[in-house]
């Protein structure tokens, strides 16, 4: 077995998860899985920078997985950035910050490299599971951009589209620095027809609508099935695997959209660092539920976090 640390920055949380990893097969067992919301792409679509107080928070974070880092004894170690910091400006500051915190320098990836993670997390343990058919259509709903990836043992196609919870949010929610309390219908029209569009950008390589089993990714969706179940608290277990309908979705989209900042707060199962972006989350994957047909997503906890675990395992031998 190989011990691996593998770090996950997106544009609203880092992440961690500390694994026994066999090289073989690619089986992880998990020692430590940790998040902290950071919000580094904090309005970076509007200034193209990463704020010095996102940065800070990020760092903070980083420190405190360096210690349970080291608690673990890693052997290796592989930190992974997306989208905030593939687009900002003085990403060097970032890269710097982190190298000085943790010994590392960070993957700034690309869209398909994240997509290909993303698809090994999430589909390595559905093999063998006769009834989700194939192939998957692997949908990772982050910050600042959505992955999709088709596939079935490997991916056959893959494409990164910058809608995300954050930047739907920052972009069509926001007025004078606030998010609208609820959103008014106008705005939410904008965010949808945005997010068709990045659809319309997707399907022009990814054949969305073959695909035979759906399969959702990241907070927003996971927070939408704890959301459906009525969960009394965010319960990883309970909403691995789980599956919630179309209907369903489209049922907690609309009420996330048409409720105060209070109503969504007061969710048992939702993190404080989601209350303002849930709603554009859950629209993106409704939307997508919609145009591929999908009568119900599958949602996973596992993703591109230990993709990143197996990979940096499997490459070591």
């Amino acid at each position: 077995m190989t011990r691996v640390a593998a770090v996950d920055c997106g544009t609203n949380s880092i992440r961690l998860l500390v694994a026994d990893v066999d090289p073989a097969t690619g089986e992880p067992a998990e020692l430590d899985r940790r998040m902290t919301i950071v919000r580094l792409g904090q309005g970076v679509d509007r200034t193209g920078r990463l704020a010095p107080e996102a940065l800070e928070r990020t760092f903070a974070a980083c420190r405190e997985y360096a210690e349970v880092i080291r608690e673990h004894g890693a052997e290796r170690l592989r930190f992974v950035a997306t989208s905030a910091s593939r687009d900002a400006e003085n990403r060097d500051d970032f890269v710097r910050g982190v190298r000085d915190i943790l010994g590392v320098e960070p993957e700034v990836i690309s869209g398909d490299q994240e997509a290909e993670f993303s698809f090994t997390g999430a589909t390595k343990e559905l093999a063998g599971r006769d009834h989700l058919e194939r192939p998957y259509l692997v949908v990772d709903i982050g910050g600042g951009s959505t992955e999709f990836v088709v596939g079935d043992d490997h991916v056959r196609a893959a494409r990164s589209v910058d809608v995300g919870c954050v930047r739907m949010t920052e972009r069509h929610l926001v007025r004078d620095g606030v998010v609208s309390d609820p959103p008014g219908r106008a705005q939410v029209a904008a965010m949808r027809a945005d997010i068709e569009a990045a659809l319309d950008l997707a399907e022009e390589t990814v054949p969305l609508r073959e695909a035979r089993t759906l399969v959702g990714l990241a907070g927003s969706v996971t927070t939408v099935s704890a959301i459906a179940q009525e969960l009394p608290a965010y319960d990883s277990a309970a909403i691995h695997h789980s599956r919630v309908s179309r209907e369903r979705v489209r049922e907690i989209s609309d009420w996330l959209l048409g409720s105060t900042h209070a109503e969504r707060a007061a969710v048992p199962s939702m993190h404080p660092g989601r209350v303002d972006v849930i709603g554009a989350g859950a629209l993106v994957l409704l939307a997508i539920m919609e145009r591929t047909g999908a009568a119900e997503v599958v949602v996973s906890e596992h993703d591109i976090l230990d993709g990143i675990a197996i990979h940096t395992a499997t490459e070591a031998r």
